[in-house]
């Protein structure tokens, strides 16, 4: 780390103690919502019935659109009252009972399965707003790509190590997946919490109460009078809207895919993640710096490029080496994607307004979490199955998220945004 790249009042144990927090929610995702849980919904809860995977994709639609509605209003409420860290301490909370919580869900109780699925990734969601609005207090503006690739990289490894330890377990215990499967919830619950806990007591939360304080409602309604005034922002917010849509997609149902398309097996598809994990947090963490040198907009393209040669290797695929390459291109461009956009937001995002302004891109990112997954969950209901359709349709998001970079100026949507502080 050079000390540059942070703010002049940040030390070093404070953005370990900000990246610890990716590093503990990631556990979740991996485990729960892209490896483990997914799959052990679609095969052993539902027993594999045709309209398994479009369930799935259902209960993470309704979670998303609480999140996309309740998003922008939080993050108001947290501006208003300096409340940044302890909302995310609530939402974390919930997440990780949530988690614990599916460890009850058994083969045949698919509505209390989707229902625990649909309440921890809301509780992670707005976690996961929260946090990201830390990032242009801790970083340079000039050096917001690599601090939030420290962040999502450190994340991705905190996900390997979660999911190593629920794979050790399943292989150690030799049980059928409906008796570890559920052994790994909790797995996942302790390791969230533990891995959290610097966070909330390392992390400062730098905003101060402001003195006249309005309504979340009236807040946001301030915002989108002047939406003209951050035409950039409202661009790239629409951008994240659609490839995230392609991203949410692959991520949900990736080890869906590997198992109905690829044939894989449970433990198959599990060695597979644990490597694209390793290959995500390299792309993320290399890619942070690549950004801050070459700009937002040139570095954001070439991984939606990478994006669209991934799915096209995926959707044609034959065989397990072909899939491999594809699934480990997918976890660099995953990895540095992601790390991107959160860093052109805290770019073209005012400093008064952090946390609502990363509430909007959980809008967006959420919004995108429902129409990708169920598009994917829909064209394999309707045409029979087949995935390989299903991944294709996906692509066509990273396609138009490509076309609305373009003339995208992020240093004019910086001027507009300090003009506002």
């Amino acid at each position: 780390m050079s000390t540059r790249a942070l703010g002049s009042d940040v030390k070093y144990r404070e953005v370990w103690a900000w990246s610890m927090y990716d590093f503990a929610n990631s556990a979740y995702t991996t485990v729960v919502i892209t490896a483990v849980f997914g799959a052990y919904f679609v095969a052993g809860v539902a027993g594999n019935a045709p309209w398994a995977t479009f369930a799935w994709t259902a209960a993470l639609s309704v979670s998303y659109a609480a999140i996309l509605f309740t998003g922008p209003l939080v993050g108001a409420w947290a501006d208003a009252h300096a409340a940044k860290k302890r909302l995310l301490l609530i939402s974390t909370v919930g997440c990780v009972v949530f988690t614990a919580a599916l460890a009850f869900v058994k083969p045949g109780d698919v509505l209390l399965a989707l229902t625990l699925v649909a309440l921890s990734n809301y509780f992670f969601g707005t976690g996961e707003n929260l946090i990201a609005a830390f990032l242009p207090e801790l970083a340079d503006s000039q050096a917001m790509g690599r601090v939030s690739g420290w962040g999502w990289s450190f994340g991705y490894l905190g996900g390997l190590t979660a999911l190593g330890i629920c794979l050790a377990y399943i292989m150690a215990s030799g049980r059928p997946a409906a008796e570890s499967v559920p052994v790994t919830m909790l797995i996942t619950a302790v390791f969230f919490a533990v891995a959290a806990t610097p966070t909330f007591i390392f992390l400062r939360e730098r905003a101060v109460p402001q003195r006249v304080v309005h309504s979340p409602w009236a807040r946001l309604r301030e915002t989108m009078r002047e939406a003209h005034r951050y035409n950039d922002l409202w661009r790239f917010l629409l951008c994240i809207l659609f490839y995230q849509a392609g991203i949410t997609a692959v991520v949900s149902l990736a080890a869906i895919y590997a198992e109905q398309a690829m044939k894989f097996t449970t433990q198959q598809t599990i060695t597979l993640i644990l490597v694209v994990n390793v290959t995500a947090a390299i792309g993320a963490f290399g890619f942070g710096y690549l950004q801050d040198a070459i700009g937002h907009v040139r570095s954001l393209a070439l991984t939606l490029v990478g994006w669209i040669i991934m799915v096209l290797i995926a959707g044609f695929a034959q065989g397990p080496t072909a899939f491999w390459i594809a699934a480990n291109l997918a976890g660099l461009c995953m990895g540095s994607s992601q790390a991107a956009g959160r860093a052109v937001v805290g770019y073209l995002a005012p400093p008064a307004r952090l946390a609502e302004f990363f509430g909007l891109w959980g809008l967006a990112v959420k919004a995108a979490s429902i129409f990708g997954p169920l598009t994917y969950g829909a064209v394999t209901w309707i045409f029979a199955g087949n995935h390989r359709l299903g991944i294709f349709a996906t692509g066509v998001y990273f396609v138009i998220g490509l076309v609305l970079l373009l003339g995208i100026d992020v240093e004019r949507g910086r001027r507009a945004a300090l003009a506002r502080a």
